[in-house]
């Protein structure tokens, strides 16, 4: 959620009973330093901030977070075990993305509080296996809490969610289409517009697996001879550098962790300032012919922007009623 879970929308979400995560992977470190000190004038509610496990200041990120007392540290990749025990010997919790049910065991023993175990359906970079089969794996495998993500927007979904084991459901397109969202509302109409067929899967962004909305813009990254995407993607590097403030020493350090964490190759790497860069394009600057719609494939059936609270609230009462309704037909057939 770079560039989408700023202050505004995290503070919103966990003042209305969700644990919101404040995206820190596009903000220079002062600007993490105000977002969160908006966010705790904003609610005395507990909120998170997510991470790049290979970013060149992490440590004084984690040592930020100590600090101010945030609650609760999220990753999208993988962190390292050393990360983690830091994070948590300060009283941080600690919670990484998961695709697999491998990596869950693996962070599992190293340590952390949670996982979120993301399917195909997620928006944004995501694995290859979908929710339904994924989610009973990693419950099964592990004795932390997991939180479902990848096709919920609803109380429905959480009911199944909570069936399948798990501890609850994180939403990241249902929170971008809210009336808080930052997002321009022209972008907002383009996401509602699309249908549940309208997303794809493509490496061509950055070299990895992410799943966005299908325009022409990623129609010509996927056509387009790779000497220039590459191209493309060095000059999107320099520009995340200087609106992230990282230096050039950082930027190869950065590089040099990515390709051994996530086992990249040195063209994926080269590549992965891309999808930040295309995504402030659309998300920020509202360039929809300029710029990417990361998603989950629940947009397509997303048709309102309602306030977070009212998400919140809407989510909770559905899911009260369908377990209410089905803890009841489970009665009434046992009596029969």
């Amino acid at each position: 959620m770079g560039w989408v879970a700023g202050a505004r929308l995290t503070a919103a979400t966990s003042a209305a009973g969700g644990l919101g995560i404040l995206a820190s992977a596009t903000m220079t470190f002062d600007e993490l330093v105000r977002a969160i000190g908006e966010v705790k004038d904003r609610t005395d509610a507990p909120f998170g901030v997510n991470l790049r496990a290979d970013h060149g200041e992490v440590d004084r990120i984690a040592d930020l977070l100590i600090d101010r007392h945030v609650a609760l540290a999220s990753f999208a990749a993988a962190p390292n075990e050393r990360l983690i025990k830091s994070l948590r010997d300060g009283g941080v919790r600690t919670m990484p993305t998961i695709a697999a049910r491998r990596h869950a065991e693996k962070v599992a023993a190293w340590g952390v509080d949670a996982v979120i175990a993301q399917g195909h359906e997620g928006g944004g970079h995501t694995g290859a296996i979908p929710t339904v089969l994924l989610l009973p794996e990693v419950t099964a495998a592990v004795d932390i809490p997991v939180l479902a993500a990848g096709g919920f927007k609803d109380g429905r979904g959480l009911a199944a969610a909570l069936a399948w084991g798990a501890a609850g459901i994180a939403m990241g397109t249902r929170f971008l289409l809210t009336r808080e969202s930052t997002v321009p509302d022209a972008v907002k109409q383009r996401y509602l517009a699309a249908g549940p067929a309208d997303t794809v899967v493509t490496t061509a962004v950055d070299g990895q697996p992410q799943r966005v909305i299908r325009t022409d813009l990623v129609d010509r990254l996927e056509r387009g001879p790779r000497a220039a995407v590459l191209a493309r993607a060095v000059r999107n590097a320099f520009r995340l550098r200087r609106l992230t403030g990282t230096g050039a020493a950082d930027l190869v350090r950065e590089g040099v962790g990515m390709r051994r964490s996530s086992e990249l190759t040195w063209a994926q790497v080269a590549m992965a300032a891309n999808a930040p860069m295309l995504t402030r394009a659309a998300l920020v600057e509202g360039h929809l012919e300029a710029g990417i719609l990361p998603t989950g494939q629940v947009a397509g059936t997303i048709d309102a922007l309602p306030s977070v609270a009212e998400v919140v609230e809407g989510v909770v009462a559905e899911a009260d009623a369908v377990l209410r309704r089905l803890c009841g037909a489970g009665t009434t057939g046992e009596g029969a």
